[in-house]
């Protein structure tokens, strides 16, 4: 049996023995992974999961393990990658080929997408070369929701009281003073969300443009593990507002503290009705805004991006 290398670069002993334990433990009991190998450490979510590159059935991959106490985690995501994979497995908008899956050692392997990040790919751009990835990012996710979608009853006061508790964890005082007036606003919308329907599907669950692998004209999603039906708004606040607020505008136009030709790209693609761009929309873009609090290791320049985010985000949020 081949032995696997031992990751290099874990941070710390207690997370290189759990990692290379668990493997070497499932390598053990399922000759499917006899000659499987295990490489360097992509990422580390302390006490849930350990990315790494490896190789399995003579393939690059990607092993995502799970922690002790996460295993159903494992078996979630791979169950989710089995519904998805025949819908998305040919095409410019694919997800990646689950390859591997142990549900006693919460361990599983999908191949390794070539390509890069997409939000790196706009970094890195011509400010003229960005805006036409904004269209293929709406349909990738359109493709994703697509057969699972229906209608329910709007549910706001939830993701109301996750966005109060966001504003109130704030750290940065100028920050949190704006998030409090937008608070204030997505309140105001939240009452015009009453007796309507919204929709929800099967989402990716954190679809940030770096959970996009660009090849050519493909994209690849990855990291579907927090797939679950919820409104697919909040997909496309979370798209949106990851690059809003690092001062990402592909377009140069901001509306709504993101991209105007991006949030009109997956509004036009999801085929919006005017009840769903300018008061569903607006009200996720809110609540996704003031979730993710910034930490105080953020570095001046990210605090200031965030700040002119936030208040392009109220002033528009006013003059609806």
């Amino acid at each position: 049996m081949t032995k696997s290398r031992v990751p290099s670069n874990l941070p710390d002993f207690d997370a290189l023995m759990g990692v290379t334990e668990r493997f070497e433990a499932a390598r053990h009991d399922d000759p499917a992974l006899h000659g499987a190998d295990l490489d360097d450490l992509l990422r580390l979510v302390p006490g849930q999961r350990a990315i790494c590159r490896g190789n399995v059935g003579g393939r690059a991959c990607i092993w995502r393990i799970f922690l002790t106490g996460q295993e159903a985690a494992a078996s979630r995501e791979w169950n989710e990658l089995q519904r998805i994979w025949p819908e998305m497995k040919t095409g410019r908008f694919r997800v990646s080929e689950p390859l591997y899956h142990s549900a006693e050692h919460g361990i599983l392997a999908v191949e390794h997408v070539p390509g890069t990040p997409l939000l790196q790919l706009l970094w890195k751009a011509a400010p003229q070369e960005r805006e036409k990835w904004l269209g293929p990012a709406a349909k990738w996710l359109r493709r994703y929701t697509e057969s699972t979608e229906s209608w329910r009853p709007s549910g706001p006061a939830g993701w109301l009281h996750r966005a109060a508790r966001g504003a109130g964890k704030q750290p940065f005082a100028a920050l949190k003073s704006l998030e409090m007036d937008i608070l204030q606003q997505l309140e105001r919308l939240a009452e015009r969300m009453e007796d309507i329907e919204w929709r929800v599907a099967i989402s990716h669950g954190d679809y940030h443009p770096n959970n996009l692998i660009a090849h050519k004209d493909r994209l690849t999603g990855i990291d579907t593990g927090g797939s679950a039906r919820t409104p697919i708004y909040k997909d496309i606040a979370r798209f949106l507002m990851h690059m809003g607020r690092r001062g990402l505008i592909p377009s140069g136009q901001r509306y709504l503290g993101v991209d105007r030709v991006g949030l009109n790209a997956f509004a036009d693609e999801f085929g919006m009705s005017t009840t769903e761009r300018q008061v569903i929309m607006p009200f996720m873009l809110g609540v996704e805004a003031l979730i993710r609090v910034e930490t105080p290791a953020l570095s001046d320049s990210r605090i200031r991006r965030a700040r002119r985010m936030s208040s392009a985000l109220l002033d528009d949020l006013k003059a609806l």
